[in-house]
C-alpha cells in the first residue's frame, strides 16, 4: 500500500523547510567515491521501474542488519552530493524489513521545488548521510538501514519496532553545487577586500584598514558555466556579509542552509548577480547608506529552481 502519513510530511520537505542547523555527517569532496557496500542488499530487494516513478519493490523478508548497506540500481551523473547542506531533490519509499510492506513514500510526482538536503533529513533518519554521500542524479538506490542508524525517534513515529531494519528506495532527481566552481578570474584589489577559502569553499573576508569605496564595485572571483541568471530566476546561493568598519560578520548561510531571498535582504546583491552564471563567485561592496555602515558580500550562486507549481 502506497501512502504519504502525518509523520513523513516533513519528509517531503519542500524549500520552506530549510531553516537552522542541523547536525550532519562531514563529506570529504575531495575524496568522492561511491562505492557500494551491499553486504547482500541487492540479492534480498529487487526493485523495477524508472527513477522519478514510483517503484515495484520486492523484498525477501524478514530481513534484517547490523550495519547500514546500500546499492545502487541505476546510477546517474551529474553533480554529488558532497556536503550535508547541498541541495537535492530526491523521492524516497521506506519498506519494513520484517514484513516486507511498504510504510510510506513521498510525492512521486516529479516536482523539482521540492528541495532538500541531507542535514533536513538526518533529523528524522541520522543514516541517512552514507546512503546519499557521492550520489550523483539520475541515481536510485536501496539501502538496508539498520535500526540504530534508522534512530529510535523515527521508528517511533512510524510504528515500527525498535529491532526493525528498514529499506529505503532512494532517487535522486537533482543537485545543486556545493561551492562555486569555475575558473578564478583576476582583479585589481586595490584597496578592495581579500577573499580566502576553506576546503569546502567557505569564504573568508580581509577587510582592508583605508575608507570603504563609495559607489559600489562587483567583481567576478570565479566564473560559472551554468545557467545566467536572470530577473525572474530564482537562485540559491552561500553568502556572507563583512561590515567594512567592524571588520566583522554580519551574516552567513553558511553556517545553516543556502538561501534564495536576496532580493529582500540584500536588494543590491541580488541585482549584481543579473547576467551571472550559476558556479560563480561574485565580490559586492555596497557603500554606506545613513544609518549604515558599507557591507562586503561574498556570493556563490549554486544553482536555480522552478517556481511553485512550474
Amino acid at each position: 500500500m502506497r501512502k504519504t502519513s502525518a509523520a513523513f510530511a516533513s519528509l517531503s520537505l519542500a524549500v520552506i523547510a530549510l531553516t537552522g542547523c542541523t547536525a550532519a555527517p562531514t563529506f570529504d569532496g575531495e575524496a568522492c567515491d561511491r562505492a557500494a557496500s551491499s553486504s547482500g542488499i541487492d540479492d534480498a530487494v529487487t526493485v523495477t521501474g524508472e527513477v522519478g516513478v514510483a517503484p515495484d519493490v520486492e523484498l525477501f523478508s524478514p530481513l534484517h542488519v547490523e550495519e547500514t548497506s546500500y546499492t545502487d540500481v541505476i546510477t546517474g551523473e551529474g553533480i554529488p552530493l558532497t556536503s550535508p547542506q547541498q541541495l537535492t531533490v530526491l523521492d524516497i519509499a521506506l519498506f519494513n524489513g520484517s514484513t516486507g510492506e511498504q510504510v510510506v513514500q513521498t510525492e512521486f510526482d516529479g516536482d523539482m521545488t521540492r528541495l532538500s538536503n541531507i542535514a533536513s533529513w538526518t533529523q528524522q533518519i541520522p543514516g541517512i548521510g552514507a546512503v546519499l554521500e557521492c550520489a550523483t542524479p539520475g541515481t536510485r538506490m536501496v539501502a538496508a538501514i539498520a535500526p540504530e542508524d534508522f534512530g529510535a525517534e523515527a521508528l517511533t513515529g512510524f510504528q515500527l519496532d525498535e529491532d526493525t531494519t528498514v529499506v529505503a528506495v532512494i532517487d535522486v532527481l537533482d543537485t545543486q553545487l556545493a561551492r562555486a566552481t569555475g575558473s578564478k578570474q583576476f582583479n585589481n584589489a586595490n584597496n578592495l577586500p581579500t577573499v580566502v577559502r576553506a576546503p569546502d569553499g567557505r569564504p573568508g573576508i580581509i577587510v582592508p584598514d583605508g575608507a570603504a569605496p563609495t559607489e559600489q564595485v562587483e567583481q567576478v572571483l570565479i566564473k560559472g558555466d551554468g545557467e545566467t541568471i536572470e530577473n525572474d530566476t530564482i537562485a540559491w546561493v552561500n553568502y556572507t556579509a563583512v561590515a567594512w568598519d567592524t571588520k566583522s560578520v554580519s551574516s552567513t548561510s553558511w553556517d545553516s542552509n543556502p538561501v534564495s531571498n536576496l532580493a529582500e535582504t540584500a536588494p543590491p546583491v541580488a541585482e549584481a548577480m543579473l547576467g551571472q552564471t550559476v558556479g560563480s563567485q561574485l565580490l559586492v561592496v555596497v557603500p554606506a547608506t545613513e544609518g549604515g555602515e558599507a557591507m562586503t558580500y561574498v556570493v556563490d550562486i549554486l544553482g536555480t529552481s522552478p517556481a511553485a507549481g512550474q
